[in-house]
């Protein structure tokens, strides 16, 4: 295949990915959507691996993830990692069509801040020369570090009120889910190069090569399960910090034990923290934005089974006409008090015990 043809094949199969994972962070939030409000534990999980959304969801994924593999064997790095963005343009009216809504300017403006910063590290933490993977020693300490870090961000510290928790907590598993990605990706390296027998070190066991495929996949499926809780505090937001922290704990990984190194040398440290700025702000503006175009839910009315309480104190001491007609509801509805029995004086008696009567009145002569 001549190079012009694998560059454009190598662009397909990168917006083939990015749709399958739109179309699967969507699939997650409205899954998470359905169920707000579901406990944490195994009874949780049962529910979720019980519903055929979910498997669409890991399904699409897959396909995603397939694509994405297949892009990077016909087309350079520097070309499928920035097109891998794209899922985030494409998660969002996606997502709004399915809540019957229109995707807001802030959100708009969020994603392509988002888009222009991740775009932006992707660009320069790419190594300078091709790295070599991780060591068994290595990748074991990495597993260990990222556990606990992972531990910590989805262990609900990050709490707010109300609304503000919930959107702080689906960060923390956002951020979460994307590093347990990146640390997977980077132990698959690994793997491959100990079935290759191109560990550094001495040649692994089997049991090693072993524990390397459980790692795999216990931070795969972990950060799946990370981000489908990410997604009950909104779409984009959570969406936009997985794919921002994934490659960037790739990248910490390749600059702390690979040697690697930003492009254009210590010039790319800057653009790099720039990038993360633009990428920040624009992370902001998707909290904001989906934020404000969340539905607001309507006032419930008597009709729906409920009524919405009214101050009636002070009308029903004025006596006067209740201020609207849930007012009026609401004290037609309470039973009035039983009239009290007319009470009248007890007869004077006399001394003899008889009761003294009023004197009558003795007619005057004329």
């Amino acid at each position: 295949m001549n190079p012009a043809a694998g560059t454009v094949l190598a662009v397909l199969l990168s917006l083939v990915s990015a749709a399958g994972y739109a179309l699967a962070a969507v699939a997650q939030s409205r899954l998470a959507a359905a169920f707000p409000s579901a406990p944490d534990g195994r009874g949780a999980l049962r529910a979720l691996l019980a519903r055929g959304q979910w498997w669409w969801a890991v399904g699409l994924n897959a396909a995603g993830a397939l694509a994405h593999v297949a892009a990077l064997h016909y087309g350079p790095l520097t070309l499928v990692q920035p097109l891998g963005a794209l899922t985030l343009v494409a998660a969002l009216p996606l997502g709004a069509y399915y809540a019957r809504r229109r995707v807001t300017r802030t959100e708009w403006r969020g994603a392509l801040w988002t888009l222009g910063g991740l775009v932006g590290l992707v660009a320069m933490t790419g190594p300078t020369a091709p790295g070599e993977a991780l060591s068994l020693r290595e990748s074991l300490i990495v597993a260990a570090s990222t556990a606990f870090l992972i531990a910590v961000l989805a262990s609900g510290r990050l709490r707010g009120r109300e609304r503000n928790g919930t959107a702080a907590r689906g960060l923390g598993h956002a951020t979460a889910s994307g590093i347990a990605s990146g640390v997977a990706s980077a132990l698959t390296q690994t793997l491959t190069a100990a079935l290759a027998l191109d560990l550094p070190g001495a040649e692994p066991t089997w049991w090693q090569t072993a524990l390397l495929a459980v790692l795999i996949s216990a931070f795969a499926s972990g950060g799946l399960l990370l981000s489908q809780a990410a997604y009950r505090g909104g779409l984009a937001a959570p969406l936009a910090v997985v794919n921002l922290s994934n490659p960037a704990a790739a990248a910490i990984i390749g600059v702390a034990l690979l040697g690697e190194t930003f492009r254009a040398g210590a010039w790319g440290w800057l653009v790099a923290a720039g990038a993360s700025l633009v990428a920040a702000r624009g992370v902001v503006l998707l909290t904001k934005g989906g934020t404000a175009a969340e539905p607001v839910p309507a006032p419930v009315t008597a009709a729906s089974g409920s009524a919405a309480v009214e101050p009636v104190a002070a009308t029903a001491v004025s006596g006067s006409a209740p201020a609207s007609p849930v007012g009026a509801a609401l004290l037609s509805a309470v039973p009035a008090p039983p009239a009290a029995p007319e009470t009248r004086p007890a007869p004077r008696t006399t001394g003899l015990g008889s009761p003294e009567s009023d004197p009558v009145p003795v007619p005057v002569a004329g």
